[in-house]
């Protein structure tokens, strides 16, 4: 039996796991590593512990499994995006890796809409938000020159970790879109970009597809990994694109619900000609040729872990969740925004914050953990919902993440959402993702669609009820006018917050 490795990049931890042919997870592994929050806004990694925590969750990986190092013939890669790794004429980092949930650069997203105009939509597809990479560029341009004047190149961090593996250096289409430097239909870092800015196109590294293969493992890496020097290296892709490759959304017609403590709608789009006019994202998928439109919701998962956390801290989620299935649709009049980090889609808003709406004394704990469960649900309709204006058939959900581990949500996505919710059999997300990659570049599958069909595994499905998914379509637009009602409060509440 031969196997391949998808290496998940992510924030607090990177996950390695090993897949054999038949799509089966033989075994996986995680090291963690810290975040650095030096001052209000930033979010800041060292990359010389991504590249530890990878060789030892990948030495980890291979010791515990069994298997021999010669059988494990390809890994790839899926990776937090945005990410600003700063190298110099070595390859060596500059400064500390500014992660994507860094938020100190506002004001240099207001001098990209300023500098590039409409061009910013045109070209990159997507609008200047402080986790992108471009404003990062130009943070650490204006606020550290020395440290950028020693930069020669930048890469993003999982392209980090594989030069570590390597020796080379690339950057694929799917978190490159990421950048807002890439033209996204024409598939090249963009000049126009490039100029307006007195970047040059050296700065920017080698683009390539997520599939495509990058090389060996070195002979270094080899030593301290335990993989063999002859396994092959592909690029890999950004979390969501993997993530959307390990849910099997690569045709028209899929959409991708994730769940986690962010949370995130995905539609499939077979070609660049979509226009969303900038109100969702638009990147490179990690299948080649094709592209992906997503919305995001900052506090998924996270609005109920924090009700929980507040106000039953030390109970599972089980007992925490038990009797919200009881309680109706609309959970008695009880609304609940999900905006207590600010949000994303379809208002790119850092200042509103949560409310609930329509509180009375009749209403239990469970009435109001079905109303955050149901708020975090409309927020991510917001997303569908703007996928239908734009045309999209969204008949297929397929659910992921912590939205998808409880029958009572996954109906409720059903309702909210009218269309059907499919769980996986064995969700693995991003890794999965990798691996597939991996599987597709070794030649065991003729495309990443045929590698689709035997590594993701449909579980239960959940159809949408008619009466539900009417009610829920009346709340729905009570929900969506919360945003314009409480703008001007939580604006004036600002000055109030620590």
């Amino acid at each position: 039996m031969k196997y391949v490795v998808g290496v998940d990049l992510g924030t607090s931890a990177v996950k390695t796991l090993l897949v054999s042919q038949d799509g089966t997870v033989k075994a996986e592994a995680t090291r963690e590593y810290p975040l650095y929050h030096e001052k209000s806004g930033w979010s800041e990694q060292e990359p010389e512990d991504w590249v530890t925590g990878t060789l030892e969750s990948l030495k980890g990986l291979v010791s515990g499994s069994g298997v021999s190092a010669e059988d494990i013939e390809g890994i790839s890669f899926s990776g937090q995006m945005h990410g600003l790794v700063l190298l110099d004429a070595d390859n060596r980092p500059v400064r500390r890796a500014i992660l994507w949930n860094d938020t100190r650069t506002t004001e240099q997203c207001r001098e990209i809409e300023r500098t590039l105009g409409d061009k910013l939509l045109s070209v990159t597809r997507n609008p200047a938000l402080e986790g992108f990479t471009l404003p990062k560029i130009l943070w650490v341009r204006e606020n550290e020159p020395e440290a950028f004047a020693k930069a020669s190149r930048f890469v993003l961090p999982k392209d980090y970790v594989r030069y570590r593996l390597t020796g080379e250096i690339h950057m694929d289409l799917s978190d490159a879109a990421g950048t807002l430097m890439l033209d996204v239909a024409n598939k090249t870092w963009s000049a126009e970009v490039l100029r307006a800015f007195e970047l040059p196109e050296a700065f920017c590294p080698p683009l390539v597809e997520a599939g495509g293969f990058v090389g060996t493992v070195s002979a270094e890496a080899s030593a301290s990994s335990g993989l063999a020097a002859s396994t092959k290296v592909f690029a890999g892709g950004a979390d969501n694109a993997c993530g959307a490759i390990g849910a099997g959304i690569l045709k028209p017609g899929l959409t991708l619900c994730s769940i986690g403590t962010s949370g995130v709608v995905l539609t499939y789009e077979p070609d660049a000609s979509a226009d969303y006019a900038g109100k969702v994202h638009f990147f490179n998928h990690g299948k080649e040729n094709a592209f992906y439109a997503m919305g995001v919701t900052l506090a998924a998962g996270y609005s109920l872990s924090w009700f929980r956390n507040t106000f039953a801290k030390g109970e599972s989620f089980d007992s925490f969740l038990e009797g919200v299935g009881d309680i109706a649709p609309g959970a008695d009049g009880l609304l609940f925004t999900p905006y207590l980090v600010g949000e994303r889609t379809p208002h790119a808003d850092s200042v509103i914050r949560a409310s609930f709406i329509g509180m009375d004394g009749a209403h239990t704990r469970a009435h109001f953990a079905r109303a955050v469960m149901e708020g975090i649900t409309f927020s991510l309709n917001e997303s569908v919902d703007l996928f239908r204006q734009a045309g999209k058939t969204v008949d297929t959900i397929v659910s992921i993440g912590g939205g998808a581990k409880n029958p009572v949500w996954l109906q409720m996505q059903a309702d909210i959402f009218n269309a059907e919710v499919v769980a996986l059999e064995n969700e693995q997300g991003p890794g999965l993702g990798a691996a597939m990659l991996a599987a597709a570049g070794c030649g065991w599958f003729p495309s990443l669609d045929a590698c689709a069909e035997a590594f993701v595994k449909r579980s239960t499905s959940y159809r949408p009820d008619p009466a539900r998914a009417a009610r829920y379509a009346e709340l729905f637009q009570v929900y969506k006018q919360v945003y314009g009602a409480t703008k001007g409060l939580n604006e004036s509440l600002a000055a109030f917050r620590k």
